[in-house]
């Protein structure tokens, strides 16, 4: 009983952190150009607090924390060590590391939020498609949804104007069914049917048509 014993100590080898033995079954080999091998807990340990203190080269490398050893971690040997949220982080941090450099963008969609290359020189591209959620958003004005039939200059001077979600979902929907404003008090009119003559709840009269001021000459105004 103690031959075997021993023999189960001699086949443990010390994790490389904490150098506590591991069994051949519990230790984790972090590179392919790294002979050390660490248990679950210092392994998950190290790439996490690398990632969150931004200790990694290039944002994203993770060496091995062996001061004798220069090789970098390879997430894939690392995986089965680590939880699943330190993994996707990982993996992102080191896309984002491929792309240093270029000029990045991001999906405004908030249940989203990839990572795309901007395109660079060139025409400047406004309509763009998400490529994970599909969704089409403005990458000149970083927004979404997409702002349909009115150009960027006029989005952000309505932006400015009318603030908020609310007024620019009024402002697609005015623009969708054709709605005017009121040239004084720009409150939004909506006229059905008869002749181009509004009298506005402010009190002023205008051409629907046109624009403009009512006046004897806008009863055959074509616009």
């Amino acid at each position: 009983m103690a031959g075997a014993e021993g023999a189960a100590q001699q086949h443990q080898h010390p994790c490389s952190i904490c150098m506590e033995p591991m069994a051949p079954g519990a230790a984790h080999r972090g590179g392919a150009s790294c002979a050390h091998a660490f248990c679950r807990a210092c392994l998950s340990g190290h790439v996490r607090a690398k990632l969150e203190s931004g200790g990694a080269a290039g944002g994203a490398v993770v060496r091995c924390p062996d001061a004798s050893c220069a090789g970098a971690l390879d997430p894939e040997l690392c995986r089965g060590a680590l939880p699943s949220e330190v993994f996707e982080r990982w993996c992102r941090a080191l896309c984002e590391s491929l792309f240093l450099g270029a000029r990045r963008t991001y999906c405004p969609f908030p249940d989203c939020s990839e990572m795309m290359v901007a395109d660079e020189g060139g025409e400047c591209v406004t309509q763009s498609e998400c490529q994970v959620c599909r969704r089409l958003f403005c990458a000149r004005c970083r927004v979404a949804p997409w702002h349909a039939g009115v150009t960027c200059d006029e989005y952000q001077r309505r932006a400015k104007k009318d603030s908020g979600r609310e007024d620019m979902m009024l402002l697609e929907m005015a623009e969708e069914m054709r709605w005017k404003r009121c040239p004084k008090c720009q409150f939004f009119v909506d006229k059905i049917d008869g002749c181009p003559h509004i009298r506005c709840r402010c009190g002023f009269e205008f051409c629907y048509r046109c624009g403009t001021t009512w006046g004897s000459t806008h009863s055959n105004c074509r616009g």
